[in-house]
Parts: C-alpha cells; sequence; structure tokens
C-alpha cells in the first residue's frame, strides 16, 4: 500500500513509519481523532467517517486552515507569486533573509500563514523554529531546500484531503474527549520526553514535554478506554541510555508492539546498545 506525503517535512512526522505502524490501526473507525497531529501524515491517509486534527503549534494548523479556504489553483498562484516577489532559491541567502525579516516584522496575529508555508520551504531542513519572541528564526537552506516539483504534487495530493478534516490548536490538557466512544479511534504522537528532539527543548516559542505531561496523557488514554474508544501511542522506551520508566510501567496494562526503524542520518541505529532507540506503538484493542 502506498501512502501519501505532507508537503511539511515536519519533525517527527510518520510518513518513513506509516507502514509499520498504520497495519496495526483499526478498520471501520467512525471518529478519528490526531491528538498531536504535526504535519498530518498519519490523518491525511487514515479511512474515517470524520476527522479531527489538533495541534499545539498554531502556526502549522493556521496553515492548513489556510490551505482549506482557498483552491489548489489560487494556493499554488500565490505561492508562486510570493517565491518570484523574493527572488526565492536554493542558493539566494539575501533573499531569504528579507523575506523572512518582511514576514516578522509583521505583528503575529496578522502573518500570512501562506508566506509562512514559504518561508518553511526554503528553510534549513524545513524546520518550523520560532524564538520566545514568536519570530521565525530557522537558517537558510542553502543548495537543499526549496518548493520543488515533488513538494507541489505532494501539496496538490495534501489538499484534496483536506475537506474531511476538522482543526484545532489546542494543549491537549484543554481537550473535551468525552464523546470519543465505540467506534472511534484516538492516535497520538506526542514529543518524546527522553529524546532530546527540537520541539521538545522548550527553546522554539512553545513550552517543552514534561513528566506531568506523559503522565496527565496517560490517565487521559484510560479514560478513553473505559469510554470504549480505541487508541494507539507511539512512543520510545528507551533512547540513547536513558529509560521512560513511567511509560514502561504503564504500557503493561495495554499491548505493545514494537516498531523497527532505522533512523537514517542519526545515531539511532547504531550498534552500542546504549546508543539504541526502542520505538513503540502501545494499543488498547
Amino acid at each position: 500500500m502506498s501512502y501519501d506525503k505532507s508537503p511539511l517535512n515536519y519533525i517527527g512526522g510518520k510518513y518513513k513509519m506509516l507502514p509499520k505502524i498504520m497495519k496495526f490501526f483499526p478498520s471501520g473507525i467512525h471518529t478519528m481523532y490526531d491528538l498531536f497531529a504535526g504535519g498530518c501524515d498519519v490523518c491525511t491517509n487514515i479511512t474515517a467517517n470524520r476527522i479531527f486534527a489538533n495541534d499545539i503549534n498554531f502556526f502549522v494548523i493556521d496553515i492548513y486552515r489556510a490551505f482549506q479556504n482557498m483552491t489548489i489553483e489560487a494556493l499554488l498562484d500565490t505561492i508562486d507569486g510570493i517565491i518570484t516577489r523574493w527572488n526565492l532559491n536554493m542558493t539566494n541567502e539575501e533573499g531569504y533573509l528579507a523575506f523572512r525579516s518582511h514576514y516578522n516584522a509583521i505583528p503575529v496575529e496578522q502573518r500570512s500563514p501562506i508566506e509562512l508555508y514559504v518561508l518553511v520551504c526554503y528553510s534549513f531542513n524545513y524546520q518550523f523554529r520560532f524564538n520566545s519572541s514568536r519570530e521565525f528564526n530557522n537558517p537558510f537552506g542553502r543548495d537543499r531546500s526549496s518548493f520543488n516539483p515533488r513538494m507541489r504534487e505532494n501539496l496538490i495530493v495534501f489538499h484534496e484531503k483536506l475537506g474531511n478534516i476538522r482543526f484545532s490548536s489546542d494543549n491537549f490538557h484543554d481537550l473535551d474527549l468525552q464523546f470519543l466512544g465505540q467506534g472511534d479511534f484516538l492516535y497520538a504522537d506526542p514529543p518524546y520526553r527522553i529524546t532530546t528532539a527540537s520541539y521538545n527543548d522548550g527553546r522554539r516559542g512553545f513550552e517543552g514535554w514534561s513528566l506531568e505531561d506523559d503522565l496527565y496523557l496517560f490517565d487521559l488514554l484510560d479514560r478513553l478506554d473505559r469510554q470504549g474508544a480505541k487508541f494507539a501511542l507511539s512512543n520510545v522506551t528507551e533512547h540513547k541510555g536513558n529509560r521512560n520508566s513511567e511509560l514502561i510501567r504503564w504500557k503493561r496494562q495495554y499491548h505493545t508492539h514494537r516498531i523497527h526503524y532505522n533512523y537514517n542520518n542519526s545515531n539511532y541505529h547504531a550498534q552500542n546498545t546504549e546508543q539504541v532507540t526502542r520505538e513503540v506503538l502501545i494499543t488498547n484493542y
């Protein structure tokens, strides 16, 4: 089975893992809830009667909403116009920095989500990085990053799938999920507390992930289980010698599926056992 890739290369995105995790997902889903949607690789590749996608990063959720509110023709014309106006390409760092300064000079509530998307397309590793002042601060992606033909095609396919998705940008602590029950499915891919990913270091304009967040999430999943809803949680039990002891204890009441994945261009696949990352998918069914 083939899967469609998000037009955002979001850190922690699950596109390359989809064949390994989605084979464990249930079928016949009424409502699907993607609790930490990120790049939306999961919720745009799943079949359900209705889909909810939430992420605390309101910048990325605003991009999805902007995509929804435009025809694909208007969206591509807008992106192409921005690229032309600022002469963006894989070598023009001066144009990129001028465009970034333009974006950051605008009050947060007035910024264009489409301009942010284009910025990300030409930034280092396509990352969303903001400082504590909500200024986009990712450097230029010289010779690597651009809105290339493959990303254009990914965007076209992605856009077709957005009509069935309701987006929100809430802290998961504040969500009321009591409406989920029999026939419903929630997928949770939170920041992994024992890793050092950039989205989890507390210095990107959003709060980091704590032990309290882990424990609250475990309690939330327990409540969903009692409500009759199905859930799947992606996480790691070990990383570079660190163990998530709380996760290891909590998961014993459910089913654990080991996800074998080779993290290319990282140390995750090191032969030294103290450098191993043990990725798991935990389900209540």
